[in-house]
């Protein structure tokens, strides 16, 4: 039965390591910050592992980076922005989008971001 359960942990863990090669390209930013104003941009995702990556945002005047990792559908990037640290978690949508919340350390609130695949 530990054989059984092991086995399925180690396929579980390879699924994630071959969806995360899936994500990665141009996408297109649309989001709301803490206030609820809306903001755009670009982000684009480069895989620096099987199971990590590397995200770099342009949202207005502001640009910020990090490295994200993709487990199954949930996708979580820890980034910095200016002196900030941040961390943003999505979903993976079907069509390839991911739609997720961020917030900032030591801030109140949280802020929406939907990631689009530029095509």
């Amino acid at each position: 039965m530990r054989f059984v359960a092991f086995a399925g942990a180690v396929a579980m863990l390879w699924s994630a390591a071959a969806t995360a090669q899936t994500i990665g390209g141009n996408y297109i930013v649309n989001g709301t910050n803490f206030d609820g104003s809306t903001y755009s941009g670009t982000a684009t995702i480069k895989p620096s592992s099987d199971s990590t990556c590397r995200i770099d945002w342009s949202t207005g005047s502001s640009t910020s980076s990090g490295f994200c990792m993709l487990a199954n559908k949930a996708f979580a990037a820890a980034y910095k922005l200016n002196d900030s640290v941040g961390l943003v978690v999505y979903e993976l949508q079907p069509d390839g989008s991911l739609k997720g919340y961020w917030t900032i350390a030591d801030q109140p609130g949280a802020g929406t971001e939907t990631l689009t695949p530029a095509r």
